[in-house]
């Protein structure tokens, strides 16, 4: 071990569409934020980021705008991206290292199914940031490494991990994967799917921001026994006047079942191209959801009785790509062959 090892600061990330969770190593988990940020629109100048910046989303004037800088797991808005991940850095410390001697390195968490030319555009808004070196590892990799699964054994490993933007689904045995399937419809579509829902059915328009709270509160993806109810307050779109509507978990299910299905599709069509062997593995140990789609309420329970495999919900799912790619920065000298080998130039 060098001497910018022993006294650099290794940061893990993941980038995510809704949330961004940073790991440093020897502390752990020490931030999550969401993956926002406030603008004012003339100057560029930055207001907020994070907490901030979502307490203002719907409530700001037309001189600042709300961004979101990534958009279904890979970056939309690269200036901004970049400040955040400054913000980010600074916020932990992490920009002049523990005694203020070198940047640190950086391992980042990215969907599967992200062109070269967008991981390349990770790795250089991580430098133009302040790391002095970045690498990039699959997000399902890394969540099944922060999930304990034996990842490096000759057995099948299958993730299904929902995010904001994306769903991942992997197959890994023997420190890599065998087969995977990464689409763009994640928890942001089960916002839209509610927020498109209520004008439907109850011509209410809403912000996403109200569809996520509603998706956290009551949303499910399989029928449960107690059925639960919110107030929704919105704009009617007849009249113009605010109203206030009840809706059920019943009715979420209804609405995020398009969602649902795309999902569910996106699991059948990886358990198809897996060789047998390890589909019997699967069989034998079930799959793993993680991401913060996990926790809708009986998504476990809609993909077991879609694939007929038991479903096992992870510890920390949320944080599970952060916690992986925290072990992979802990641990460089071991676990370099989990990272992805871009050409950078």
């Amino acid at each position: 071990m060098g001497l910018l090892d022993r006294f650099g600061m290794d940061i893990a990330i993941d980038l995510g569409t809704a949330n961004t969770v940073v790991y440093v190593s020897g502390k752990g988990i020490v931030l999550r934020e969401p993956t926002i940020i406030a603008v004012r629109k003339e100057t560029g100048e930055i207001i907020a980021i994070g907490v901030e910046a979502k307490r203002m989303a719907g409530r700001v004037p037309e001189t600042i705008q709300i961004i979101r800088p990534l958009k279904d797991g890979v970056i939309a808005n690269f200036e901004v991206t970049e400040k955040l991940l400054e913000y980010l850095i600074t916020k932990v410390g992490g920009k002049k290292g523990i005694r203020g001697l070198v940047k640190p390195r950086m391992v980042v968490g990215i969907p599967s199914g992200i062109t070269e030319v967008e991981m390349r555009a990770v790795i250089e808004a991580a430098l133009h940031a302040g790391a002095r070196e970045a690498r990039l590892v699959y997000e399902p990799m890394a969540a099944a490494i922060g999930a304990d699964l034996p990842v490096d054994q000759p057995t099948g490993n299958m993730i299904v991990d929902i995010g904001g933007g994306t769903c991942e689904v992997a197959v890994i045995s023997l420190g890599g994967v065998v087969a995977k399937n990464s689409i763009r419809i994640a928890g942001d579509e089960m916002n839209e799917a509610i927020l498109q829902y209520l004008k439907r059915q109850y011509n209410l328009l809403i912000s996403s921001y109200t569809a996520e709270e509603i998706k956290m509160e009551i949303g499910c993806a399989f029928p449960i026994e107690e059925i639960r109810t919110i107030e929704v307050k919105g704009r009617d779109l007849i009249n113009g006047l605010p109203r206030t509507v009840t809706i059920t978990s019943e009715e979420t299910r209804v609405a995020l079942n398009d969602v649902l299905i795309s999902i569910l599709d996106s699991v059948k069509a990886t358990l198809e191209v897996t060789p047998p062997d390890l589909a019997a593995d699967i069989m034998d140990r079930g799959m793993f959801v993680a991401g913060g789609g996990a926790l809708l309420r009986g998504i476990d329970k809609y993909i077991s009785e879609g694939t007929g495999i038991v479903v096992n919900t992870a510890e920390n799912p949320v944080l599970c790509v952060a916690l992986g790619a925290g072990k992979i920065v802990e641990n460089l000298n071991k676990l370099w062959p989990f990272l992805l080998q871009v050409k950078y130039y």
